[in-house]
């Protein structure tokens, strides 16, 4: 692949829209009539060089691409630039894109790659500090019924902390089903799509790593 430069990529994404179907179509109306436009449409649009299309993908997809990687980099600054890192790839090889699968399916897969990249690069073993803010954000639905007490805190922090170790020790097959299942919540056909792989194998990925986490939590107790 070739090597992206964020800086001149994001560049483009802030550039004036000049094409005669955009200049036709201005302001709020614009904005409306591609926020009604599905993936494969905005995809369509921003291969033919509406950028402002791909934007709109960004502003659909960017809170779920950033929960993804904080799952893998247990760091807000880790998975912001994950995050970045995975739309660029995006834009570059949009070309690409033939449709076989739906965008939802062809950009997840490059933020779980991006992801793995990442943690082959860095060569991580232990997870980051348990942050209760972004615990919320990635759960917004969840509001505690009390705040914790410091003891509490201190005990969920300790968790947080074994449960992210362990999980960073499961091969990367298996912690990736395991983090789009449980972090994610997405289906099994989600993740075989995603992972490229069938069904009865994610199954089989979810299962052992859920069996390692176990012992792992068990030794660590």
């Amino acid at each position: 692949m070739a090597c992206l430069q964020p800086a001149e990529e994001l560049e483009i994404f802030r550039r004036p829209l000049h094409s005669d179907a955009n200049e036709r179509v201005s302001g709020k109306g614009r904005t409306s009539q591609l926020a009604h436009s599905g993936d494969e449409e905005l995809v369509a649009l921003a291969q033919q060089g509406d950028r402002r299309a791909f934007e709109e993908l960004i502003e659909r997809h960017k809170q779920k691409a950033y929960h993804i990687a904080f799952g893998f980099a247990r760091d807000r600054e880790e998975a912001k630039d994950l995050s970045q890192e995975a739309f660029l790839k995006a834009f570059s090889y949009l070309k690409n894109f033939d449709g076989r699968s739906s965008f939802y399916t062809w950009f997840y897969r490059i933020v779980v790659n991006v992801c793995l990249d990442y943690k082959r690069r860095a060569k991580r073993t232990s997870a980051g500090e348990f942050d209760e803010n972004i615990e919320s954000e990635m759960e917004p639905s969840h509001t505690p019924s009390r705040p914790l007490a410091p003891e509490q805190h201190v005990l969920a922090g300790q968790l947080s902390r074994k449960v992210d170790a362990a999980l960073q020790k499961l091969p990367a097959k298996q912690r990736t089903a395991f983090i789009l299942k449980n972090n994610q919540g997405l289906s099994i056909r989600e993740i075989a799509d995603m992972m490229e792989t069938a069904e009865g194998t994610v199954k089989v990925h979810l299962h052992r790593a859920v069996t390692a986490l176990r012992l792992s939590l068990a030794e660590l107790a």
